[in-house]
């Protein structure tokens, strides 16, 4: 059952902590509300850090193989647990049970690469050019990092945090979202099963967060900033990171843009097509958010974005047979409603949807819109079911549609001549590509964007050294 795995109180120094504020959790398919956890008040962030800064020499002196086979062990409960853990994010989150069972098995990922990940950073032992002395550099734990995690995949971006901050040796201070925390306080659970010692992952709640994040980055024993979420915050954050100087790592918003090649297979196209942009139901910064697409193929391929969005069955995300769930709020809805109303006003064709369902919960239509290339509707992270089609001439006039704006996150190449499409994929300027796929993100490589999609990367053999400092020690022999 669901039910076991909800934990309604803060986690500090290992135990649960409950508060007299309460944060209701809903369910944004029936407005149901799920849970009322508490909320950290300035005593709770106070502890929270005190309980990270003890535990910090503890878990930087634990043998990398410790560490290493406490994140396997979370592997596989999480593994386990998969059914459970997946019913949780679609009660809280509103996407559908397959996306939410996909970011399970994605979200444990993480312990398992970085289980893997923890007992391999590798050092550097060499004699100085000049000969004067040997050069050695290791690797030291960044110290107190403070995640803060969205709320479109609850359990992944939690654990794409945590796992590498716990194999580099750091303790951590969580704030989850506040529309998603139950996903957050389940994984908390899964590594304290595992042996993760008090005191290394701490979660504080917050309502709103702005307070309780100021208040850690401005503690001098947080040295570690680690965020996912919007640009707008991330620029925030950057300012107040800045005054103390807190080392940064940021995945930013994204506006995907997905280019189709006039040489490209229509149906292969699609099918990538409807993974990038539908997978979590379109709220997901790598979504595809704007299809660029040359004359040839056009109309075909906004036809059969038709039907293939047509065919999206909308309802509760708990239905064995909706293929499209809900938004994780009214509210988030909202703003994809006034979005397309605007783009409709200004001009654009509506192919299918374009509107909000009859009935409760926060549902939105599969909708597929033709937009003229000006249309600010592309400057826009539309998060949610939205496929607006540009066409273009060639692929200099794609290449260009795609590279505006400051987004940089990933980009979508579709074509026939693997050598043309990977020729397009170099000209974009972002952190990564995808070429005749539909998603790339696996936790083996690094994930991040250029420009204002953010800085450093996450997974991968670079994301570990996002908690760790380089130490170079000059020593005569």
């Amino acid at each position: 059952m669901t039910d076991r795995l909800i934990h309604d109180r803060l986690h500090l120094n290992g135990e649960w902590v409950e508060t007299e504020q309460r944060l209701e959790v809903t369910d944004p398919a029936t407005g149901e509300v799920i849970a009322r956890v508490s909320c950290a008040g300035e005593e709770h962030w106070e502890a929270a850090l005190d309980a990270a800064a003890t535990a910090a020499p503890v878990i930087a002196g634990t043998p990398a193989r410790e560490r290493s086979e406490m994140l396997r062990r979370a592997f596989e409960i999480m593994s386990e647990r998969t059914e459970d853990l997946a019913r949780l994010i679609t009660r809280e989150n509103g996407k559908v049970l397959a996306d939410a069972r996909s970011e399970i098995t994605y979200a444990a990922e993480f312990f398992r690469w970085f289980a893997e990940e923890a007992v391999r950073v590798r050092g550097d032992f060499r004699a100085a050019p000049s000969g004067d002395k040997t050069i050695i550099v290791d690797h030291q734990p960044v110290g107190v990092s403070v995640l803060v995690t969205p709320w479109n995949f609850p359990s992944a971006m939690v654990t794409r945090k945590l796992a590498p901050a716990i194999a580099a040796g750091c303790p951590v201070v969580l704030k989850p979202a506040s529309q998603t925390p139950l996903s957050a306080l389940a994984v908390v659970d899964i590594l304290t099963e595992a042996g993760v010692p008090p005191g290394v992952v701490n979660v504080v709640t917050a309502d709103p967060p702005g307070p309780v994040v100021s208040h850690l980055l401005s503690d001098p024993r947080v040295r570690n900033l680690s965020f996912t979420g919007s640009t707008a915050v991330g620029r925030e954050l950057l300012r107040q990171a800045a005054d103390r100087v807190v080392r940064t790592s940021m995945e930013l918003g994204g506006n995907a843009p997905f280019v189709v090649l006039d040489d490209a297979d229509l149906d292969r196209t699609v099918a990538a097509a409807m993974v990038a942009k539908m997978r979590n139901g379109g709220a997901a910064c790598t979504a595809a958010n704007r299809f660029i697409v040359q004359q040839r193929i056009a109309e075909p391929f906004a036809e059969a974005m038709r039907v293939a969005m047509e065919e999206l069955r909308v309802g509760p995300g708990l239905d064995d047979d909706t293929t499209l769930g809900a938004s994780v709020s009214l509210s988030e809805r909202d703003k994809i409603a006034d979005l397309v109303s605007g783009a409709v006003e200004r001009g654009a064709e509506v192919l299918t949807g374009a509107r909000v369902p009859e009935g409760p919960g926060a549902f939105y239509a599969p909708t597929v819109l033709q937009v003229d290339a000006e249309d600010p509707l592309l400057d826009s992270e539309i998060f949610g079911p939205v496929a607006p089609i540009t066409t273009v001439a060639d692929d200099a006039e794609a290449i260009a549609l795609a590279n505006r704006g400051e987004a940089g996150l990933i980009s979508y190449v579709c074509g026939g001549d693997v050598g043309r499409a990977l020729g397009v994929a170099r000209q974009l300027d972002a952190g990564m590509v995808a070429v005749n796929r539909g998603v790339i993100s696996d936790p083996a490589a690094p994930f991040g964007g250029t420009k204002q999609s953010g800085l450093g990367r996450e997974g991968g053999f670079e994301g570990i050294h996002e908690f760790l400092e380089s130490r170079y020690i000059g020593v005569d022999l």
